[in-house]
């Protein structure tokens, strides 16, 4: 695991505070007559991930840490390619759960983050969602290497659930991003109007977004999405584990002292001489 320094964890702590507030705006902001997105956040947020990803340079993520970076980066963008959330079917978040936790939180932010961005350049997603899906993929990696130490099937069980638990929240946050975009939104069988209405108390507006996220995607893509995400750790996750642990052996560089015997023999004779 990467350690990360106390300057680090702050830096990760201001870009998740207004990455929360990049998601919340809606909520956060009521009283306003009409909807317009924080793209101040949009364009701050890559401009903090670089300060991040400089500051890890130097604490930690060395040439092999950022090869192992790249190596997991690609694989995730090929899950992404197969299993392209059809249905809620959803690899991705295996991977990054397991990176996260084999690798620490700060490893694993970085991960989630270049993993959904190739992703979508592979997959041709790129588009104003993307900045959302990279910091809701780096907040589950970080998550999985936040989580207590463990081992065994203890530790592939606490995977799962954390994978279930992992999966609804990512949902819950894509779809309050996309959620005050649309209007006249209504559902078979639901009652009443399930659109964002600007100037709204946010009360009014937060039991409105839990009916929506509710009934369009937490009783169907959220579910098949953790049950996906659960059953591939419980299957894959130890050999998956054994093999990123063993590379995270040989990617971390330790130092070595080295004696040489010759100069410590010509040392001890002249001093007993």
């Amino acid at each position: 695991m990467i350690r990360f320094s106390p300057r680090t964890a702050v830096l990760l702590a201001i870009i998740s505070v207004a990455g929360l507030m990049m998601f919340g705006w809606p909520l956060l902001l009521h009283g306003y007559d009409r909807v317009q997105p924080p793209f101040i956040f949009l364009a701050l947020l890559p401009l903090m991930l670089v300060v991040l990803l400089s500051e890890l340079s130097t604490g930690g993520i060395d040439t092999r840490m950022i090869a192992v970076l790249g190596v997991l980066s690609a694989i995730e963008a090929v899950l992404r390619a197969v299993s392209a959330g059809t249905g809620g079917v959803e690899l991705v978040f295996f991977m990054l759960i397991l990176g996260g936790r084999v690798f620490g939180p700060a490893f694993g932010f970085v991960l989630g983050c270049t993993s959904l961005f190739v992703a979508a350049l592979v997959t041709a997603g790129v588009g104003p969602w993307l900045p959302y899906q990279m910091l809701g993929a780096a907040w589950v990696a970080m998550g999985a290497g936040l989580l207590p130490r463990a081992s065994g099937r203890r530790e592939i069980g606490l995977l799962a659930a954390y994978g279930i638990f992992a999966s609804y929240a990512y949902g819950l946050l894509l779809n309050l991003q996309g959620w005050p975009l649309l209007t006249g939104v209504t559902v078979p069988g639901a009652s009443g109007n399930l659109s964002y209405e600007p100037g709204a108390a946010f009360g009014e507006n937060l039991a409105t977004f839990l009916r929506y996220t509710l009934v369009t995607s937490t009783s169907s893509w959220d579910t098949v999405r953790a049950i996906t995400t659960a059953v591939a750790i419980a299957l894959l996750g130890p050999a998956v584990l054994a093999t990123l642990r063993r590379v995270a052996r040989r990617a971390t560089v330790t130092g070595t002292v080295v004696v040489s015997t010759s100069s410590t023999q010509r040392s001890t004779s002249s001093t007993t001489g």
